[in-house]
């Protein structure tokens, strides 16, 4: 049983993170130290934009570093895709019911969700309703426009 705080990463997508993570501690947040420092050295700091914007820059890193460090702590790498039916971690070709169209998109967890790479969360209404059918089944999604159906055309 999985718990709210679990994040759902692909291999790639937790390399990602951690790529991320390691440039703001080792690149970004020493930088912007040094950015702190100067701007502390030009004086009044009533009245120094520098340090105001690098102090709000602190905060965003800081802030960015501890959602990294959570998201990795509470990570769950998706291994063993099955293609017998739709989970986490598949590709799946759909056909929209009544128009012929079709599409493929690549569940993965939100955190790598990216609709321009037809990468859709597993908590999208689409992903939600292709969960645990197979190739044939024909299935209802039940989206804020209104409900439509598709059929799984193949998962990969």
């Amino acid at each position: 049983m999985s718990n709210k705080n679990t994040v759902y990463l692909t291999q790639e997508g937790l390399d990602e993170l951690q790529k991320e993570l390691d440039n703001l501690i080792n690149v970004r947040r020493p930088e912007n130290i040094q950015a702190i420092k100067e701007a502390r050295a030009l004086g009044d700091l009533s009245e120094n934009a520098e340090y105001d914007a690098a102090r709000n820059e602190q905060a965003q890193i800081e802030a960015r570093i501890k959602q990294l460090e959570k998201m990795l702590e509470n990570a769950s790498i998706i291994t063993d895709v099955s293609t017998d039916k739709v989970g986490i971690g598949n590709t799946v070709s759909i056909k929209y019911v009544g128009d012929e169209e079709e599409d493929e998109y690549k569940i993965v967890g939100s955190q790598e969700a990216d609709p321009f790479e037809s990468k859709i969360s597993n908590e999208s209404p689409i992903a939600q309703a292709l969960f645990d059918h197979k190739v044939g089944d024909i299935v209802t999604v039940e989206s804020p426009n209104g409900s439509y159906q598709v059929e799984i055309i193949e998962i990969k």
